[in-house]
Protein backbone atom coordinates (compact mmCIF):
# COMPACT_ATOMS: atom_id res chain seq x y z
CA UNK A 1 0.00 0.00 0.00
CA UNK A 2 1.60 3.21 -1.18
CA UNK A 3 1.40 6.64 1.00
CA UNK A 4 -1.36 7.79 -1.40
CA UNK A 5 -3.85 4.93 -0.12
CA UNK A 6 -2.56 5.21 3.22
CA UNK A 7 -4.08 8.81 3.59
CA UNK A 8 -6.95 8.31 1.56
CA UNK A 9 -7.91 5.22 3.62
CA UNK A 10 -7.61 6.93 7.09
CA UNK A 11 -10.17 9.80 5.27
CA UNK A 12 -12.11 7.63 4.79
CA UNK A 13 -12.29 5.45 8.41
CA UNK A 14 -12.10 9.23 10.21
CA UNK A 15 -15.32 10.40 7.90
CA UNK A 16 -17.26 7.61 8.53
CA UNK A 17 -16.23 7.43 12.60
CA UNK A 18 -17.62 10.76 12.41
CA UNK A 19 -21.37 10.00 10.93
CA UNK A 20 -21.19 7.19 13.46
CA UNK A 21 -20.64 4.58 10.60
CA UNK A 22 -18.93 1.25 11.23
CA UNK A 23 -17.49 -0.74 9.27
CA UNK A 24 -17.39 -4.88 10.45
CA UNK A 25 -15.42 -7.25 8.97
CA UNK A 26 -16.16 -11.14 8.43
CA UNK A 27 -13.55 -11.53 10.73
CA UNK A 28 -15.09 -9.34 13.27
CA UNK A 29 -18.28 -11.08 12.63
CA UNK A 30 -16.85 -14.33 13.42
CA UNK A 31 -15.39 -13.39 16.85
CA UNK A 32 -18.41 -11.74 17.88
CA UNK A 33 -20.19 -14.95 16.75
CA UNK A 34 -17.68 -16.82 18.89
CA UNK A 35 -17.67 -14.28 21.88
CA UNK A 36 -21.37 -14.92 21.48
CA UNK A 37 -21.29 -18.26 22.89
CA UNK A 38 -19.64 -18.10 26.13
CA UNK A 39 -21.52 -17.61 29.28
CA UNK A 40 -21.02 -13.89 30.18
CA UNK A 41 -23.06 -13.30 27.16
CA UNK A 42 -26.26 -14.04 29.04
CA UNK A 43 -25.48 -11.21 31.52
CA UNK A 44 -23.88 -8.94 29.18
CA UNK A 45 -26.84 -8.70 26.88
CA UNK A 46 -30.78 -8.65 27.18
CA UNK A 47 -32.60 -11.39 25.90
CA UNK A 48 -33.80 -9.50 22.95
CA UNK A 49 -30.52 -8.19 21.93
CA UNK A 50 -28.82 -11.44 22.45
CA UNK A 51 -30.98 -13.69 19.79
CA UNK A 52 -31.47 -10.77 17.82
CA UNK A 53 -27.67 -10.81 17.47
CA UNK A 54 -27.90 -14.20 16.76
CA UNK A 55 -30.48 -14.00 14.22
CA UNK A 56 -27.77 -11.19 12.78
CA UNK A 57 -25.06 -13.56 12.56
CA UNK A 58 -26.59 -16.57 11.82
CA UNK A 59 -25.36 -17.24 8.22
CA UNK A 60 -21.48 -16.59 9.61
CA UNK A 61 -19.17 -18.61 10.47
CA UNK A 62 -17.87 -19.37 14.00
CA UNK A 63 -13.91 -18.34 14.41
CA UNK A 64 -12.11 -21.74 14.81
CA UNK A 65 -9.45 -21.48 17.70
CA UNK A 66 -8.36 -24.89 17.95
CA UNK A 67 -5.31 -25.03 15.94
CA UNK A 68 -4.15 -21.06 16.85
CA UNK A 69 -4.73 -20.53 20.08
CA UNK A 70 -3.45 -22.50 23.01
CA UNK A 71 -4.42 -21.56 27.04
CA UNK A 72 -1.15 -21.94 28.80
CA UNK A 73 -1.32 -21.24 32.99
CA UNK A 74 -2.52 -17.69 33.57
CA UNK A 75 -3.74 -15.98 36.99
CA UNK A 76 -6.96 -15.85 37.92
CA UNK A 77 -9.66 -14.20 34.93
CA UNK A 78 -11.30 -11.08 36.09
CA UNK A 79 -14.49 -11.02 34.66
CA UNK A 80 -15.00 -7.87 32.37
CA UNK A 81 -19.28 -7.95 32.97
CA UNK A 82 -20.48 -6.39 35.75
CA UNK A 83 -23.76 -6.40 36.89
CA UNK A 84 -24.15 -3.29 37.38
CA UNK A 85 -23.00 -1.81 34.24
CA UNK A 86 -26.41 -2.16 32.39
CA UNK A 87 -28.69 -0.48 35.26
CA UNK A 88 -25.92 2.36 35.39
CA UNK A 89 -26.12 2.97 31.75
CA UNK A 90 -29.88 3.60 31.85
CA UNK A 91 -29.41 5.56 34.85
CA UNK A 92 -27.34 7.80 32.62
CA UNK A 93 -28.76 7.91 29.60
CA UNK A 94 -32.39 9.05 31.71
CA UNK A 95 -29.80 11.58 33.41
CA UNK A 96 -31.52 10.05 36.77
CA UNK A 97 -30.50 10.58 39.86
CA UNK A 98 -29.35 8.11 42.55
CA UNK A 99 -28.35 6.77 45.75
CA UNK A 100 -25.42 4.81 46.18
CA UNK A 101 -23.90 2.24 48.99
CA UNK A 102 -20.14 1.85 48.22
CA UNK A 103 -17.20 0.66 49.88
CA UNK A 104 -13.90 2.81 50.47
CA UNK A 105 -10.01 1.58 50.45
CA UNK A 106 -9.73 1.77 54.29
CA UNK A 107 -12.57 -0.96 54.69
CA UNK A 108 -15.26 2.05 56.00
CA UNK A 109 -18.79 2.04 53.92
CA UNK A 110 -20.72 4.93 52.84
CA UNK A 111 -24.75 4.67 52.80
CA UNK A 112 -27.26 6.19 50.80
CA UNK A 113 -25.51 8.56 49.15
CA UNK A 114 -27.05 10.58 46.55
CA UNK A 115 -25.01 11.53 43.26
CA UNK A 116 -25.26 11.93 39.72
CA UNK A 117 -24.01 9.48 37.54
CA UNK A 118 -21.75 10.66 34.78
CA UNK A 119 -19.51 7.91 32.44
CA UNK A 120 -18.58 4.72 32.94
CA UNK A 121 -15.44 3.99 32.27
CA UNK A 122 -12.39 0.62 31.90
CA UNK A 123 -9.17 0.78 32.80
CA UNK A 124 -7.17 -1.67 30.47
CA UNK A 125 -4.19 -1.39 33.21
CA UNK A 126 -6.23 -2.64 36.61
CA UNK A 127 -9.08 -4.49 34.14
CA UNK A 128 -11.63 -2.89 36.36
CA UNK A 129 -14.51 -0.82 35.44
CA UNK A 130 -14.83 2.64 37.39
CA UNK A 131 -18.02 5.05 37.79
CA UNK A 132 -17.65 8.74 37.45
CA UNK A 133 -20.18 10.26 39.34
CA UNK A 134 -21.06 13.92 41.13
CA UNK A 135 -21.69 13.51 44.80
CA UNK A 136 -24.53 15.63 45.69
CA UNK A 137 -23.71 16.29 48.75
CA UNK A 138 -20.64 17.15 48.52
CA UNK A 139 -20.11 18.77 45.74
CA UNK A 140 -17.75 16.50 44.58
CA UNK A 141 -16.60 14.35 41.20
CA UNK A 142 -16.23 10.86 42.40
CA UNK A 143 -14.34 7.85 40.68
CA UNK A 144 -15.55 4.54 41.92
CA UNK A 145 -14.98 1.12 41.51
CA UNK A 146 -17.94 -0.48 40.37
CA UNK A 147 -16.61 -3.89 42.38
CA UNK A 148 -16.89 -1.09 45.67
CA UNK A 149 -20.59 -0.46 45.10
CA UNK A 150 -22.87 -2.29 46.60
CA UNK A 151 -26.44 -0.87 45.70
CA UNK A 152 -27.83 2.03 43.41
CA UNK A 153 -30.97 2.78 42.86
CA UNK A 154 -32.72 5.80 40.82
CA UNK A 155 -34.27 8.36 43.20
CA UNK A 156 -36.11 11.74 42.97
CA UNK A 157 -35.01 14.67 44.52
CA UNK A 158 -37.73 16.17 46.73
CA UNK A 159 -37.52 19.22 49.49
CA UNK A 160 -36.43 16.47 52.45
CA UNK A 161 -32.71 15.79 50.64
CA UNK A 162 -31.82 19.57 51.55
CA UNK A 163 -30.07 20.77 48.43
CA UNK A 164 -31.04 23.61 46.48
CA UNK A 165 -32.71 22.19 43.97
CA UNK A 166 -29.86 21.03 41.23
CA UNK A 167 -30.85 19.59 37.76
CA UNK A 168 -28.79 17.70 35.65
CA UNK A 169 -28.07 20.22 33.11
CA UNK A 170 -26.36 22.50 36.15
CA UNK A 171 -24.13 19.97 37.48
CA UNK A 172 -23.05 18.11 33.65
CA UNK A 173 -21.97 22.08 33.45
CA UNK A 174 -19.95 21.76 36.60
CA UNK A 175 -18.68 18.39 35.61
CA UNK A 176 -17.48 19.11 32.14
CA UNK A 177 -15.72 21.89 33.45
CA UNK A 178 -13.92 20.19 36.12
CA UNK A 179 -12.84 17.94 33.06
CA UNK A 180 -11.85 20.24 31.52
CA UNK A 181 -9.32 21.86 33.59
CA UNK A 182 -7.66 18.77 33.51
CA UNK A 183 -7.46 17.88 29.97
CA UNK A 184 -3.81 18.31 28.70
CA UNK A 185 -2.36 17.54 25.27
CA UNK A 186 0.38 15.38 23.84
CA UNK A 187 2.19 16.25 20.43
CA UNK A 188 3.84 12.72 19.37
CA UNK A 189 5.64 12.59 15.94
CA UNK A 190 5.98 9.60 14.07
CA UNK A 191 9.46 8.83 12.76
CA UNK A 192 9.16 9.18 8.93
CA UNK A 193 10.93 5.58 8.74
CA UNK A 194 7.52 3.93 10.13
CA UNK A 195 5.40 5.84 8.28
CA UNK A 196 4.33 2.49 6.61
CA UNK A 197 3.15 1.65 10.51
CA UNK A 198 0.82 4.52 10.64
CA UNK A 199 -2.02 2.03 11.26
CA UNK A 200 -0.70 0.00 13.98
CA UNK A 201 0.84 3.23 15.59
CA UNK A 202 -3.36 4.96 15.60
CA UNK A 203 -4.45 1.51 16.95
CA UNK A 204 -2.05 1.80 19.73
CA UNK A 205 -3.51 5.23 20.55
CA UNK A 206 -6.90 4.18 19.77
CA UNK A 207 -8.38 4.92 23.25
CA UNK A 208 -7.31 8.34 23.28
CA UNK A 209 -9.07 11.57 22.08
CA UNK A 210 -6.88 12.67 18.86
CA UNK A 211 -5.81 14.63 15.18
CA UNK A 212 -3.55 13.58 12.87
CA UNK A 213 -1.68 15.73 10.87
CA UNK A 214 0.47 15.10 7.78
CA UNK A 215 2.87 17.63 6.42
CA UNK A 216 3.54 16.59 3.02
CA UNK A 217 6.50 18.90 2.44
CA UNK A 218 8.75 16.68 5.22
CA UNK A 219 6.82 13.31 4.69
CA UNK A 220 6.15 13.61 8.51
CA UNK A 221 3.34 12.44 10.55
CA UNK A 222 2.26 13.93 13.60
CA UNK A 223 -0.24 13.07 16.12
CA UNK A 224 -2.10 15.54 19.11
CA UNK A 225 -3.66 13.20 21.93
CA UNK A 226 -5.63 15.12 24.14
CA UNK A 227 -6.26 13.50 27.45
CA UNK A 228 -7.01 13.44 31.40
CA UNK A 229 -4.21 14.21 33.48
CA UNK A 230 -4.64 11.22 35.27
CA UNK A 231 -4.21 9.23 32.12
CA UNK A 232 -0.85 10.02 31.27
CA UNK A 233 0.56 6.97 32.65
CA UNK A 234 -1.26 4.38 30.16
CA UNK A 235 -0.19 7.26 27.35
CA UNK A 236 3.63 6.48 28.28
CA UNK A 237 2.89 2.60 28.44
CA UNK A 238 1.33 3.38 24.63
CA UNK A 239 4.36 4.89 23.81
CA UNK A 240 7.02 2.83 25.07
CA UNK A 241 5.24 0.04 23.46
CA UNK A 242 5.92 1.94 20.01
CA UNK A 243 9.40 2.23 20.88
CA UNK A 244 11.38 3.82 18.23
CA UNK A 245 8.60 4.44 15.75
CA UNK A 246 7.54 7.63 17.72
CA UNK A 247 8.68 10.68 19.73
CA UNK A 248 7.33 13.17 22.16
CA UNK A 249 7.18 16.26 20.90
CA UNK A 250 5.50 18.80 23.26
CA UNK A 251 4.52 17.19 26.31
CA UNK A 252 6.85 17.58 29.81
CA UNK A 253 5.96 15.30 31.72
CA UNK A 254 5.78 12.79 29.40
CA UNK A 255 9.10 13.63 27.75
CA UNK A 256 10.91 14.00 31.24
CA UNK A 257 9.22 10.14 32.66
CA UNK A 258 10.56 8.92 28.91
CA UNK A 259 13.64 10.39 29.61
CA UNK A 260 14.31 8.79 33.19
CA UNK A 261 13.31 5.05 31.87
CA UNK A 262 16.07 5.83 29.12
CA UNK A 263 18.55 6.68 31.60
CA UNK A 264 17.70 4.21 33.79
CA UNK A 265 18.14 1.42 31.64
CA UNK A 266 21.43 3.08 29.56
CA UNK A 267 22.82 2.67 33.41
CA UNK A 268 21.77 -1.07 33.84
CA UNK A 269 24.40 -1.42 31.39
CA UNK A 270 27.43 1.12 32.56
CA UNK A 271 26.33 3.46 29.59
CA UNK A 272 25.96 7.38 31.44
Amino acid sequence: MNLFEKIFNYQILSRLEGSGTFVVTSHERAWLKTMLQHPAAEDAFTAETLEKLREILGEDQVMDTSEHLIEKARSMEKQVYHPLLRPLRRYIMERAFIRLAYGTKSGSSNEAQLGFPYRLEYSMIKREWYLLWYNVRSRTFMQTKLDKIYAAEPVELTETEQVPAPDADTILHKINQFLESRKTEVLIEVVPAYNRELSRILYALSSFEKDVEYDAEQDRYRVRVCLQSDEREYLLSKIRFLGMRVRVVEGDYLKRRMLEAATKALARYGVE
